[in-house]
């Protein structure tokens, strides 16, 4: 089981234009734990967490950082304390950010935030999941409290800021059948047309103010929010748009102190979702992300959800990671870019 493997690490933290903000590295494979699966990576996605852990910083790392928090393969060891799978099983999952991500030929993880992989997609399709699946599902179902029962969703509205997004991208999706009336914001007719294809009911600006697009729209203010892009910079406008009593939902992490004093009037419920949170602190219900990603595999096989894969680039290595990081910093990134180890 010993021996070396390749890998995509850093050592500095840089822009993604210096050659040596990611690099090829070869590093010992990894022996599992009790809990762990030993995978053989298949195909590894980039969300914004890599970059903003790759960026600019102070400090070095002695040992190669690897990142990646997306992985489709078949797991090929596991640890004395494994029940749930064996080898030769295709799985997918996001990983922890408190262990080195999957941006390598093998990968540990906790078997209790993995899933048997989708039978109907292949491993670059199923890569470009986990991750904002699961942020997406906890975010509606666990934060906002949206009901699992359609037909108590009726006449209720969300909002998704940043819907062609990655985790937009399966949000609207997931709003839609859950029974929603969804509107996304998207701005270029390319992701207006992505995000009505992926379960829009109508689509806005971000860039101007909500609550009067809506009204121009003949609906009315929303009752759940789920922001994606810049907490502080739609802060205003998010409380000038939810509905009384409403809820709303971010992922985005702020810069500048907020006036939560905004919240009161409409005794508004604000809560940050975080899909980590379960892994990072091995809470008592971690393998709740077993068991989202198992119920979102039958959705997927069942064609109720489509992968949000965009474009695969290949082969696996850092000069293809760098592209990878590059096109999901531009700002103009539909859907999910994947890295294959199969091309």
């Amino acid at each position: 089981m010993s021996g070396k493997m390749k890998a995509v690490g850093l050592y500095k933290y840089l822009p993604i234009s210096d050659p040596e903000s990611l690099v090829d590295v070869e590093i010992e494979k990894p022996v599992p734990g009790e809990k762990d699966l030993l995978v053989n990576v298949k195909a590894i996605s980039v969300n914004p967490v890599d970059t903003k852990v790759r960026g600019p910083k102070e400090g070095m790392e002695k040992e190669p950082k690897i990142l990646g928090w997306d992985v489709s393969g078949i797991v090929a060891g596991s640890g004395s304390e494994v029940t749930m799978f064996k080898e030769g099983d295709e799985v997918y999952y996001a990983g922890t950010i408190a262990r080195p991500g999957g941006n390598s030929d093998y990968h540990l993880v906790d078997e209790r935030i993995v899933a048997h992989k989708p039978k109907t997609l292949s491993h670059e399709e199923a890569a470009a999941m986990p991750l904002t699946s699961l942020t997406a599902w906890e975010g509606l179902f666990d934060r906002l409290g949206v009901s699992l029962a359609p037909d108590e969703n009726k006449g209720k509205s969300i909002l998704i800021i940043g819907a062609a997004g990655g985790v937009g991208s399966i949000a609207l999706q997931l709003a839609k059948w859950a029974g929603l009336t969804v509107i996304g914001t998207a701005s270029r007719p390319e992701t207006k047309e992505w995000a009505k294809e992926h379960g829009a009911d109508y689509t806005i600006s971000h860039y101007e103010d909500f609550l009067p697009q809506l009204k121009q729209k003949g609906l009315t203010e929303a009752d759940y929010i789920f922001c994606l892009n810049s907490t502080d910079e739609h802060w205003e406008k998010m409380m000038e748009a939810i509905a009384p009593q409403g809820k709303i939902c971010s992922i985005v992490e702020t810069s500048t102190p907020l006036d939560i004093s905004l919240l009161q009037q409409k005794s508004i419920t604000f809560v940050m979702e975080f899909m980590f949170t379960r892994s990072l602190f091995e809470t008592d219900d971690m393998i709740k992300q077993h068991e989202i990603l198992t119920e979102m595999g039958k959705m997927f096989d069942d064609r109720i959800l489509t992968s949000t894969l965009t474009e695969t680039l290949a082969p696996f290595n850092a000069e293809t990671l760098r592209k990878a990081h590059s096109r999901l910093e531009s700002g103009k990134t539909i859907g999910k870019v994947v890295v294959s180890h199969n091309k």
